[in-house]
């Protein structure tokens, strides 16, 4: 699995083989999966694998951007756009923050950190799969809360960014740095409650 190839094949295996692939992917890493233990738990043959996914990268470009798509379109569906700023703002921030917090969503995120020279089409493809579909949600929502009088906002976009950045406070940057490995109920609604309070005392009417 050396030169990237153009194309996925899907097949009756398919999802077997990425179930398999995400296994070892999230183990071992990018550079430390190999081949044969991937097809190992997948249960197919090497050349089952190779039939569906010529190159390794594919497999887990597929892998990365169809696990984040998932969770976000999971967390999406479970929040109710049409209520007030305050209801909608600290839904999303619990979903946003159980996803970069939990050890999938680490996981990912170090392997397209550590893979970004040699596989920039990489971090792409999972800011698009994910962050990306949220941040339009988000940003659907701020415009229609201020057609509603409820927000006052003038650039959309970059509120939305902030309210993502407000819900990374501190503890996304102790356990990026490995000063801690995970957080209490009470620690999340601390910072989620924070930032809706201050975007809120921000945008808010």
């Amino acid at each position: 699995m050396s030169a990237p190839a153009a194309k996925v094949r899907k097949g009756r295996k398919f999802d077997q083989v990425l179930t398999g692939a995400r296994e070892i992917f999230m183990r071992d890493g990018f550079e430390g999966a190999s081949v044969d233990e991937i097809a190992r738990a997948a249960s197919v043959s090497k050349a089952t694998l190779y039939s569906y996914f010529p190159d390794k990268r594919l497999l887990f470009m597929e892998v990365a951007t169809t696990q984040c798509a998932r969770q976000a379109d999971e967390a999406l569906h479970t929040i109710d756009m049409s209520q007030p700023p305050n209801i909608v703002l600290t839904q999303v921030g619990h979903s946003f923050l159980g996803f970069i917090l939990s050890d999938m969503g680490q996981r990912i995120f170090r392997i397209c950190v550590a893979e970004a020279d040699r596989f920039p089409e990489l971090g792409r493809a999972f800011y698009d799969s994910g962050p990306h579909k949220v941040h339009l949600a988000i940003t659907g929502y701020l415009r229609a809360a201020a057609a509603r009088g409820e927000l006052r906002v003038e650039d959309f976009e970059l509120a939305a960014d902030q309210f993502a950045e407000l819900c990374k406070a501190d503890l996304w940057t102790r356990l990026v740095f490995g000063i801690r490995d995970g957080f209490t109920k009470e620690e999340r609604l601390r910072i989620v409650n924070g930032a809706v309070d201050t975007f809120l005392a921000r945008y808010g009417v």
